[in-house]
């Protein structure tokens, strides 16, 4: 048996194990029993062991129950790093949660009194509505209405600035001219527009109104503050910067940051000169727990080695929640993020990190970012993100905020569980990554033209495996049409195989690319399941003439040397590329895929010639073992498996248990 001798000191509870344990160093909110009350404490007792010489073992920082208020980030750096052999670990003590706030918990809520605010405010909410001086609470940097300032969260749900209309948006009537034709799209490039109704006269009593619309593309949304309001022409115009690709008729926008519009539960109102918060709670704030939230980012680690953060839950910041950047093997496992006013953790450069086991939700931005390794000599990271459920996202910046992001090469995306986002749920660029096992739905809920899956426009981002994913239930916004895996512009030498696509439109999508195989995958009513076009011989072409005009000058694509060493060895396909039609789909397959449904096929006559069709199955009964309730093996005398399909291992997708979670929520 193992046998644990303690030593006490000051502010300190050390334990020593006579065969290889580490140095334990204890931490509570109040500081009891000797326990340091905060982890830079805790960090800084590792750093003076070290410094003796000790730490043979590795160090384990445990941390008990309770809320830990940051009034600055929690930072490593290099000499907080382990050894492979002897680790540093900051861990939630077992079965206590652990809360580090970056955000301030805020209290004292009085009625409003000041004639000219209730006078602002509509009748049906001059009694509900209260104040709070920020500042008196030591909030004092509130940010701008933009996105990344101050967010308010009340008994954990994220409460809304003021805005007209209170869900969903209005839409611009016309634009004041046309100076602008995009794919057949009229539109315009000055920040002028006319709007219907009578609403937007309210607003020109407001200091600092502002619009969030998506003003030309379904797939691009900006924030943008309110210049002037013409109610007799009714024509809103809106400050400089305009947004970069113009404003079209019929596109949607609401406008917030208006006091005059907080009107119903939930809403709230800055008025950023005095600190003065105004709020209509949806309960008794006296019930409950309202945050604001306050710090850039919680946790830090900077070219750190060997730590594992775990256990611990982080609410709060307006930034990324935690940072990893650089050193090697630091893994952030099993965390909660939650409430936050950016993303939630990001891995860049270094080596073999890892995320695991992680809920992430009720973020204003992306959840997982991960990208290292190096393009030039395409030597890999190794970062992984896996099992991971990262859901209600992208809540104030809306699209391109991916529910994981991977970039960089040789990395890995695996068994994440990802839903209920406007915009998409993984979005990857670099060479060589593996995405699989993964479940995804109900994304892109507020965009088209969008994938659940994106990346895009690039020739020489080659070798990723996209297999064993499930996707379902993607339409896009107002069912106006999504994507499942967008390979937009042109991106080639992606291998998409054993995925399932129920209810996806268009559910894989090939923009132009080449060498990109659809393999062994199941469709399930997917509108246009698979699509494939020739955009570069056609509309697109640009970009591909950017790319031969490069190779031509520089002998380089992308900035890549394509043809030689490692590029030639990795990727042989890519070496002739200018030599064989290169704005041609050349080199696509589509073989053995099981398509259910009608309209499995939708490729574009230029691209035809150029696929390559082998022993798909349509227009035929698959034989699942129990389709009606999404049981999709097959049966033994299926005859997709006569064409040589291969069973997709269904019971692997998605979420699993381990060590780090003891069980997931059921979906």
């Amino acid at each position: 048996m193992l046998k644990l001798l303690y030593f006490a000191f000051p502010a300190l509870l050390i334990s020593y194990a006579v065969q290889a344990a580490p140095f334990v160093i204890h931490v509570a909110p109040d500081g009891a029993d000797g326990a340091y009350a905060t982890l830079a404490a805790a960090r800084d007792a590792i750093r003076a062991e070290k410094s003796k010489g000790a730490l043979s073992e590795g160090a384990e920082v445990r941390i008990h129950g309770g809320d830990y208020v940051l009034e600055k980030p929690f930072v490593l750096e290099t000499q907080d790093s382990g050894l492979a052999a002897a680790p540093i670990r900051y861990v939630a003590s077992k079965d206590e949660t652990v809360r580090i706030l970056g955000g301030r918990l805020v209290e004292g809520f009085v009625p409003v009194t000041d004639e000219t605010v209730l006078s602002r405010l509509g009748k049906s909410a001059r009694s509900h509505v209260v104040q709070l001086n920020l500042k008196e609470q030591g909030v004092t940097n509130f940010g701008t209405p933009k996105g990344g300032g101050l967010e308010l969260f009340f008994d954990g749900q994220r409460m809304t600035l003021a805005r007209w209309p209170n869900e969903g948006f209005t839409h611009i009537v016309d634009t004041l001219d046309v100076d602008r034709v995009v794919h057949g799209q009229k539109g315009s490039t000055t920040g002028k527009f006319i709007y219907d109704g009578d609403r937007p006269g309210r607003w020109r009593s407001e200091p600092d109104g502002w619009l969030h619309g998506y003003w030309f593309w379904d797939w691009s949304d900006e924030r943008q503050p309110i210049e002037s309001i013409d109610v007799e022409k009714k024509v809103i115009a809106v400050k400089k910067p305009y947004h970069n690709y113009g404003y079209r008729k019929g596109q949607w926008y609401y406008a917030y940051n208006l006091l005059n519009e907080l009107d119903v539960p939930g809403e709230w109102y800055l008025d950023r000169e005095r600190g003065l918060l105004y709020f209509w709670p949806p309960a008794d704030p006296t019930t409950v727990e309202v945050m604001v939230t306050r710090l850039a980012n919680l946790i830090t680690l900077k070219d750190v080695s060997h730590v594992t953060i775990q256990g611990l839950t982080l609410e709060g910041s307006r930034g990324t929640m935690a940072v990893v950047r650089g050193g090697e093997n630091v893994r952030l496992n099993a965390l909660t993020v939650r409430y936050g006013g950016g993303s939630a953790l990001s891995v860049s450069g270094g080596k073999q990190h890892g995320v695991e086991g992680c809920d992430i939700h009720d973020m204003a931005r992306s959840g997982i970012s991960i990208g290292g390794g190096n393009r030039t000599t395409l030597e890999p990271a190794n970062h992984f993100a896996v099992n991971n459920h990262i859901h209600h996202f992208a809540q104030v910046k809306r699209v391109y905020q991916a529910g994981i992001h991977v970039s960089g090469v040789g990395n890995r995306v695996a068994n994440n569980y990802i839903h209920d986002a406007p915009h998409m749920a993984i979005g990857f660029g670099g060479n060589d990554h593996i995405i699989e096992l993964n479940k995804i739905h109900d994304v892109c809920l507020e965009s088209n033209d969008a994938g659940a899956m994106y990346t895009g426009r690039n020739w020489t981002m080659r070798g990723h495996v996209i297999r064993y994913n499930y996707l379902y239930d993607i339409n896009g916004f107002r069912d106006k049409g999504c994507v499942g895996l967008y390979l937009d512009d042109m991106f080639s030498a992606a291998n998409m195989y054993g995925n399932v696509f129920r209810n996806v439109t268009r559910a894989a999508f090939i923009g132009g690319g080449r060498d990109n195989t659809v393999e062994n995958n199941i469709f399930i009513h997917c509108k246009k399941a698979l699509h494939i076009d020739a955009r570069a011989l056609g509309w697109a072409h640009g970009h591909a003439d950017m790319w031969i005009a490069e190779e031509k000058e520089k002998g380089t694509i992308s900035g890549i040397a394509y043809n030689k060493p490692p590029y030639s060895d990795r990727y042989p396909k890519l070496v002739n590329i200018i030599d064989n039609q290169p704005k041609a789909p050349v080199g696509n397959l589509v073989a053995r895929n099981i398509f259910v449904g009608e309209g499995w096929k939708d490729v574009q006559d230029t691209a035809d010639p150029y696929i390559e069709y082998q022993d798909n199955l349509t227009d035929t009964d698959p034989m699942f073992v129990d389709g009606e309730n999404h049981d999709y093996r097959l049966k033994p005398e299926s005859p997709a498996l006569k064409l040589g399909f291969k069973p997709i291992p269904l019971e692997k997708i998605g979420l699993f248990e381990s060590v780090l979670r003891a069980s997931w929520p059921v979906e």
